[in-house]
């Protein structure tokens, strides 16, 4: 009998002997087997394309296409080339059996078939294909961990960073910022005693009065206080800039924290405020907030952080390629769904996502831009962080040509509280 790692595998047999097909089918469902059988080589590629089958016995000598036809297309095939295959031959054709293990098939039966020889052989195969899918799986865990590990140091190390900019930004502007007022009474303290000495002596010398006329006392007067404005407007965009940067960067990701996710997206939206503006042959983007005014949460603040602006950089760069818009838009809406959710869905009326590729926008390395574009990893993050981290949904509703919108769902979670409702 087989063993527990391939009991159930899916065997496919081709051969056109109708005798040989029945005995190895009542043979091999007798072990335990799913057997499917196939008359001919195009019959076998068409089954082996529709379905995945664990193993392949393929006769050498058939009609064409023959075996080694056959075996060629499976092994240059991109998702069927992993499938074993055990040539069939007979006993005089050891030439054959060399020529199909050269070309990638895993092993031979000669026939007459040998029942001890065929169970052997069989399960050898499927053993070894067991711990080759095993090992495939780990690596792929294993480069699934390992690009969370280097990406969350990334991020580790560009919060840090963004947070010590901040910081060495801020310092100055506050100096700035909080100078600004002294230095506007300062000034008009002088022009009150310009005023004063132009009343008192109406009359001046010469020299002075010319002086006068060349500074253009009138404009200068009307004018700085135009500059103060715009300094102090100015000052306050830096401020606002810099404290976004600091809530953004937050670094918390040990623990979770009470945090409103709108002011999260505000601080997003300011970081991308130059990209959401007019851009060389490209339309402003228009951002439509309606804000449900949800309820502060416990949550993971800058990852969320993150999400938001993976997927809005997305809808961005949608947006931009689908050339037919007139009105470019981004509509973002926060709600509180039911007594215990809180979503945020961001739409887009971009370019939208093609149903073929829809399922596999989460996987990690999956991109549709162009190469040095980017690594694919920005929705699986978000998709690990919101269904991982936060125990939430993500999803995606989309149509090609008329856009996208991509719903957050996170568990509402009363500050207080160190742990998500179960």
């Amino acid at each position: 009998m087989s063993t527990p790692a391939v009991q159930g595998a899916s065997i496919l047999v081709v051969d056109d002997s109708r005798t040989n097909r029945e005995v190895l089918s009542q043979y091999l469902t007798q072990e335990g087997y799913q057997v499917y059988t196939a008359i001919n080589g195009q019959q076998a590629l068409e089954l082996a394309d529709a379905d995945r089958h664990d193993l392949i016995l393929l006769d050498v000598v058939m009609p064409k296409p023959d075996g080694y036809e056959v075996l060629s297309h499976l092994k240059s095939h991109a998702t069927l080339r992993h499938i074993p295959v055990i040539m069939i031959s007979a006993l005089d054709q050891l030439d054959s059996v060399v020529k199909g293990i050269e070309m990638g098939a895993e092993d031979y039966l000669p026939k007459p078939f040998n029942p001890v020889l065929l169970r052997a052989r069989i399960g050898a195969c499927l053993e070894k294909k067991h711990l080759r899918d095993q090992e495939m799986h780990y690596v792929t865990e294993l480069k699934r961990t390992q690009t969370k590990l280097i990406q969350s140091e990334k991020m580790s190390s560009l919060g840090q960073m963004v947070a010590g900019l901040a910081h060495e930004v801020n310092n100055p502007i506050n100096f700035i910022y909080g100078n600004l007022k002294p230095a506007q009474e300062y000034i008009q303290d002088l022009l009150t005693i310009i005023h004063s000495y132009q009343t008192s002596y109406p009359t001046p010398k010469a020299e002075l009065q010319d002086l006068l006329e060349d500074l253009e006392i009138d404009f200068i007067e009307e004018d700085i206080f135009k500059i103060m404005k715009s300094m102090r407007v100015g000052a306050e965009r830096i401020r606002d800039l810099v404290l976004s940067l600091r809530n953004f960067s937050r670094l918390d990701e040990a623990e979770m924290k009470p945090a409103h996710l709108e002011e999260g997206i505000d601080s997003t939206l300011l970081i991308l405020r130059h990209q959401l503006g007019e851009q060389n042959d490209y339309l402003p983007i228009e951002v439509i907030k309606d804000y449900g005014q949800v309820p502060e949460t416990m949550c993971y603040p800058s990852q969320l952080n993150q999400v938001f602006m993976n997927i809005l950089n997305n809808a961005i760069d949608a947006v931009r390629e689908n050339g037919a818009v007139t009105n470019p838009q981004i509509h973002i809406k926060t709600l509180l769904h039911g007594d215990d959710k809180i979503r945020v869905k961001i739409t887009d009326n971009g370019c939208g996502v093609a149903d073929g590729i829809k399922s596999q926008i989460f996987d990690p390395f999956f991109t549709t831009k162009p190469v040095g574009s980017g690594q694919g990893l920005g929705l699986s993050i978000c998709y690990q962080i919101v269904v991982d981290k936060h125990q939430g949904r993500l999803w995606c509703r989309s149509k090609p040509g008329q856009g996208s919108e991509f719903t957050i769902e996170i568990p509402y979670c009363s500050p207080g509280q160190e742990e998500y409702p179960h």
